[in-house]
Formats: C-alpha cells, structure tokens, sequence
C-alpha cells in the first residue's frame, strides 16, 4: 500500500519506513510561528516548564499582526512581552509590521516544501499551499516545542478532493473551497487532511492555494496540502529535484475521495452566520449591504488585490457603503501601488490599511455594529467576529466583493 502526501512527510521527517492513520509519532519541527496576541501566554509557559533556552532561535518566527497597531491599552503590553522574549532570546526572524503572520511565513521562506511547521493560530494550515505541513497549536504545545524542538502528533487519515477541467471566468479558488467546506459541513475533515489534485488544481497559482489551505481549517481539517510543482519551487526558491519526493502515491489509501469538474462550480458565498452555509450568489437577491472588506491572510495577496481593482476601475463603491482593502503584507501593498492597483482602489473609495489582521479579528479597521452587513474575503463569519454580534457577515471572493461594493448589494462578479 502507497503512502499519502502527509504520510511521506512524515516518514521522511522521523525517519521511519512507513507510518500509518492513528499511528502516534514524534516528529523533529522544522519552524514554528508565534504571533503578538500568544507571545505573553507563550513566554509564561515556556518558563514555568522550567526551560531557559530555546531549542534552536533560527528556528523560530515572531510576528506582530492582530494588535497591529494597537486598539485597545492592554494591547500594548503584549508588545513589551514579545519584544522583551525576543531580545532575551535573540530572535532574527522578528516582524513588527511587515504583514500578516500566515503570508509572511511562506513569502520569507520559512515554511518551505515537506517541513514540518507550527504555529499558534488556527490557520496556520494555510502553508500547505507548498506542500508543507502545518497546523496550529496552543500556548502550551508551543512552549513545549521551544523547549524541545519536538511535537507529538497522530497520523492523520486524508480526504483526496481532485478538481478537473477548467474553471468559469469569474470562479475563483475561493468559491471552491467555500463549496467544498459546503460538502464537506464544519466538522467534515476533523482532524484530517484534504488532500487536492487534479488539472484545475495544477492551473491554480501558490495565491490561489494558499486560500484553499488557509480554510480547509474550516472544515476541521488538520492540514490542507498541494503537491510541489515548478510554481511552487519558483515562489518558495527550491528545485524540483529535491522536492519530487513530495507526491502521493497512485496507490495511498485515503477515507474518502472526493471528484469534481471544474466547470460545474459557481460563484458563491457562506451566509450568516456559520462557514458551511453556503449559497449561489445568483441567488442571494437585493440584499443591501453596509461594508465590503477585501484582504486578510485568505485574500489579501497580489492577485486579489488586481481582481478587486480591475472590476473597481472608472467606478465608484455605492453611496453609504464602506470598502476597506487590507493588503497581507507590506511587500503586497507596494507592489500593488506599484501596479497601479491601490490608486483604482483608492480612486474607487476604497479606504486602504496597514496589513495586519485588524477588522478579520474585530480589533480594529472597519468593525462593524447591530444590524449591519458586510461582505468580506477573509475566513470566517462567526457571531462577533467583525463586530456586534448582530452583524450579518457574508464570505466571498474578492470578485464578488468587488461587484457588490459598487451595487450597494450582493451581485456576482
């Protein structure tokens, strides 16, 4: 029997012949990710476990992005924590204010092909987008690692989800995978792993996977992983010979299989308030809404940004209605000044932030109070999650925000 993507990254990384669902491993971690909102909870942890030392600091990824810049006083401590620990510790990959944890990861190269990869965020499974496995952590799992450079995890079992032919021109992999999160119901993967393939998959650009990895959490899946392939090696800078190791065998066993054509998927939304509501746009008609948010660490890269742009050219965002744009990262936002895509934005009405996680969050930039609607291109809708928790939030792709921003109203693209 043949092994699937996240059992060759297992093997590989413990060193073992063959390992198999339910098996309990310990694996050797390759990076880890702490964010500003952990860092105290982290630090406290880290020593009371008795530990003085980190495992190996190069190893080791401070990000500040959800409190930046900071909303609230108490925020600011989380700052003085974080950057007293990095001080101590002497940590080089250290961002004050560079982007969003989860782009940031894998556009510096610390979440590379095959690596085994930490973090104290739930969506830390979006690098799974270069054939790495990652999946979030809490507070004390994470001092465990520093401490150690170690991670017990269970052998996940694998959903294979393959996609073939050519997707309509306005779908984009956000539509995709909030339909598949439909099928598959919040709780349809837990604690397993959506494995993608197929030739509409091939097509996708690392962007469009990474919004796939980043929400397969969404569906409680324990990771959400691509196949390297020449994209992947150009963009995480490593040769496809020392990657080709990174495939699933013809022969994997996995507990379910799930086939698509690409032609068959629409443009959809999850409706308020849960991810698996899903609904054709086609047919949520004359639902005014307040607020359109474009970014996050789901859809806040280069190509979204462009789509966004392109629709909002020449035009204007609808009277009363509010567009933020979030880029993920700083060198997302001035390569799309570069293109000329923040000024269409701009021109349009958009209000353009920091990056940062800010309004995903509901800490800052653009939250929202009773009543009021929005339609936003990050991950999740939960009650109060961008405000009140009578806010009606309506997830996306940055086409149809786009679209709707203008129309006052949900439309398609």
């Amino acid at each position: 029997m043949g092994n699937t993507l996240i059992e060759k990254i297992i093997m590989k990384n413990t060193q073992k012949a063959n390992v198999a669902p339910g098996e309990i491993v310990t694996v050797n971690v390759d990076r880890v990710m702490i964010h500003d909102i952990f860092i105290p909870f982290v630090a406290d942890k880290f020593k009371e476990m008795g530990f003085t030392k980190l495992w190996d600091s190069d190893k080791v990824v401070l990000i500040y992005d959800h409190l930046v810049p900071t909303s609230a006083v108490e925020d600011v401590r989380h700052f003085q924590i974080g950057d007293a620990f990095a001080k101590e510790h002497n940590l080089k990959n250290f961002h004050k204010a560079d982007g969003i944890c989860h782009q940031l990861m894998t556009e510096c190269g610390y979440a590379k092909p095959g690596d085994i990869v930490f973090g104290t965020d739930s969506h830390t499974t979006t690098y799974g987008c270069v054939g790495c496995f990652s999946s979030g952590i809490g507070y004390t799992e994470m001092a465990s690692i520093l401490g150690t450079g170690q991670m017990w995890i269970r052998v996940p079992e694998t959903i294979k989800v393959r996609i073939d032919g050519k997707l309509p021109e306005n779908v984009t992999s956000k539509d995709v995978i909030l339909r598949l999160i439909g099928d598959l119901g919040a709780d349809g993967a837990t604690y397993k792993v959506l494995e993608f393939s197929g030739s509409a998959i091939d097509e996708m650009s690392v962007a469009s996977r990474m919004t796939m990895s980043n929400m397969a959490i969404e569906a409680g899946a324990k990771a959400g992983l691509f196949a390297p392939d020449e994209k992947t090696c150009e963009y995480s800078k490593v040769k496809m010979e020392d990657v080709a190791w990174l495939k699933a065998d013809e022969d994997a066993s996995y507990v379910r299989e799930m086939t698509y054509k690409a032609e068959d998927f629409v443009l959809v939304c999850a409706c308020p308030s849960q991810v698996d509501k899903i609904e054709a746009v086609s047919n949520l008609k004359d639902i005014k809404i307040d607020q359109v948010f474009i970014g996050s660490c789901t859809n806040g890269r280069l190509e979204d940004l462009k789509a966004a742009a392109e629709i909002l050219k020449g035009k204007k965002v609808a009277p009363f209605v509010k567009l933020i744009v979030t880029p993920a990262s700083r060198s997302i936002y001035l390569e799309a000044v570069k293109a000329g895509y923040i000024t269409d934005l701009v021109e349009a009405g958009a209000m353009v932030t920091q990056p940062g996680c800010g309004l995903c969050c509901g800490r800052a930039c653009g939250i929202l109070t009773d009543g009021e609607r929005v339609v936003a291109t990050n991950n999740r809708n939960f009650l109060g999650r961008m405000g009140t928790s009578k806010v009606e939030i309506f997830l996306a792709s940055p086409k149809t925000a786009a679209a709707s921003a203008i129309a006052g109203k949900i439309v398609e693209a």
